[in-house]
């Protein structure tokens, strides 16, 4: 029987509803949406897409680590935006992000009509538990 358990690290945002910011499910980890609030203030970063996409790597990261996980061992993301013409600067974010992978994750990106809290960009992904 697989085990399933919520994660949950305050070195991220706290989840803004009713969802947790990760469920680990057997040897998988899957990680909910996560936007560019700053955990120890719960608001949005400040700046623009380049600032507000760290933000949500970093929020990502956290709770990939607070799942026994690492960034490393990301196998499927899902990037929203609120603008592709923004998909450019962030592509180049994200490949930073994911430079020390020996691998690089499956990925869709979508444009959307709106993001929690108007924000401009949002990542979700699933990964592999250590």
């Amino acid at each position: 029987m697989t085990t399933i358990t919520s994660v949950s690290t305050s070195n991220a945002p706290s989840a803004i509803g009713p969802y947790s910011q990760a469920i680990k499910a057997g040897e998988f980890v899957f990680v909910s949406g996560c936007i560019p609030l700053v955990p120890s203030t719960m608001q949005i970063v400040e700046g623009g897409i380049e600032e507000q996409t760290k933000q949500a790597l970093a929020n990502l990261k956290a709770v990939l680590e607070a799942s026994s996980s690492a960034v490393g061992k990301v196998v499927k993301t899902t990037v929203f935006l609120k603008d592709m013409g923004d998909f450019a600067t962030v592509n180049k974010i994200y490949e930073e992000f994911f430079s020390g992978s020996e691998h690089k994750p499956a990925r869709s990106a979508v444009e959307v009509a709106r993001l929690p809290k108007d924000v401009l960009f949002e990542i979700e992904c699933i990964a592999v538990a250590k």
